[in-house]
């Protein structure tokens, strides 16, 4: 279960872009029922979920998983711990980049 998604930003850059919810659950092939379940926090967006946001958004998929929430799930039917550990160890990754363009974005202003 996802333990804060930012509905709010969402809404937001959605709307920036005039488009609406509807639209983000197209982009990442769920219906509005699966989207509302993100939005509510009753479950977690997948990578892939995740990557369809950021492009339709224009946005870092790193602030779009963190916008997304924390995440605490259940395996998956078929999912093994090294599959697990691997999409951990991904997503540290876009994190660990992420701030690696945040800190020098940061020295350069300095």
């Amino acid at each position: 279960m996802s333990l804060f998604f930012d509905a709010d930003w969402f809404d937001a850059r959605l709307a920036e872009r005039w488009l609406d919810r509807a639209a983000l659950a197209a982009c990442a092939g769920i219906d509005a029922t699966e989207l509302e379940r993100l939005f509510t926090n009753e479950r977690a967006p997948t990578a892939q979920e995740l990557q369809a946001f950021a492009t339709l958004l224009s946005s870092d998929p790193v602030e779009v998983t963190l916008r997304a929430g924390v995440a605490t799930r259940a395996a998956t039917p078929g999912e093994t711990s090294s599959t697990r550990i691997e999409d951990i160890e991904a997503r540290l990754d876009a994190v660990d980049a992420w701030l690696e363009e945040f800190e020098a974005a940061a020295r350069k202003r300095a």
